[in-house]
């Protein structure tokens, strides 16, 4: 059993809330290196692959091993990944060039490009309705696309800027809308928004999971570092729980129900437990590293992965900052930090 498990076991025996840190699962560091700035990892845990998006190209980790194996180029700016394992496909979101690279998932050579609209930013495979989408900054819309033709089926307009996308396996993808603070619900063959809920006391959501068996949304607000449960039926928030500073990514696991919320700014893992029905809380806090923002999950190790790098101290008084205003990462500090046994 691992540690992230017996934080679960602990919650339903009604230990203290937060779990003292001899007892938090192991956190270690899968070197990377290279340059160039990340966004969203993918899990693939039938082939054992994890895929990390990095600035112009995809990093492929063998997760047992824990060493690199390939990566993709051709992805200019990309930020997600998404596979289709059934067509032996893989998509990329790349927001540089308003693209979705499609490549082969045996040999990780690109094979196709598909023209998108805006920033595509996330991207999401749903099998349900055998459809990927991605979700584009700046057009605040959804490009649709049949993975076996490779073709642009329709764009889905979310009058708003939207994150992090779910899906519930049932036809029904979930967005958060960060422009507007809501989540929008939207069937991705009929192309109808089906509901817009507010996600108000949180502020600019980022990330998003899903409990599918209890229909339970947990989107991350990085506006104001909150947590929020949503009925995801009823669209009704069932609690508000706070979080690290800095979130991006979250995570939910259907085994040890227990969800997770990357916090770049404080470098921690908020791990949310569900002790009695209906009520909600922080059942630990796992120390990772600062700029670990963003985060994916192994089902089948409940291992959580997340990108990040040392970043490089403030410039000295009269000293220039980064290009863009930022100060900027350590050269060749990327890693994946490793939460669990």
């Amino acid at each position: 059993m691992t540690h992230l498990a017996l934080i679960a076991c602990s919650i339903f025996a009604q230990v203290p809330a937060q779990e003292p840190a001899s007892s938090l699962p192991r956190v270690h560091k899968i070197a990377v290196g290279g340059e160039g700035g990340w966004d969203y990892l993918t899990v693939d845990s039938d082939a054992r692959r994890l895929y990390v998006s990095r600035g112009n190209r995809v990093v492929v980790i063998d997760l047992d091993k824990e060493a690199i194996i390939g990566e993709l180029a051709d992805t200019p700016g990309v930020h997600g990944i998404a596979v289709v394992p059934a067509l032996g496909k893989g998509f990329t979101s790349n927001g540089s060039d308003s693209s979705v690279t499609v490549f082969d998932l045996k040999s990780l050579k690109a094979t196709g490009k598909i023209k998108a609209r805006g920033v595509p930013d996330a991207i999401l495979y749903d099998p349900a309705s055998n459809r990927v989408v991605t979700f584009n900054h700046r057009t605040n819309d959804g490009t649709v696309i049949d993975p076996a033709t490779e073709k642009v089926v329709a764009t889905i307009d979310f009058a708003g800027e939207p994150e992090a996308a779910v899906a519930d396996g049932k036809g029904h993808i979930f967005v958060n809308i960060r422009s507007s603070s809501e989540i929008a619900e939207f069937d991705p063959l009929t192309l109808k928004i089906l509901n817009r809920w507010p996600l108000a006391p949180g502020q600019r959501p980022n990330g998003l999971s899903i409990d599918a068996k209890n229909r339970r949304l947990f989107s991350g607000c990085n506006g104001n570092s909150k947590m929020i449960v949503m009925d995801a039926d009823k669209g009704t928030v069932l609690a508000t729980v706070d979080i690290g500073r800095g979130s991006d990514g979250c995570g939910f696991d259907a085994a040890n129900g227990l969800a997770y919320s990357a916090n770049g700014g404080d470098g921690t893992v908020t791990v949310i437990g569900e002790p009695d029905p209906g009520k909600f809380k922080v059942v630990a806090t796992i120390q990772t590293q600062p700029t670990a923002r963003t985060m994916t999950l192994d089902p089948k190790t409940h291992r959580l992965y997340l990108s990040a790098a040392s970043p490089l101290r403030a410039p000295a008084a009269g000293q220039a900052k980064a290009k863009g205003g930022r100060r900027g990462n350590v050269p060749g500090s990327f890693v994946i930090v490793v939460v669990g046994d």
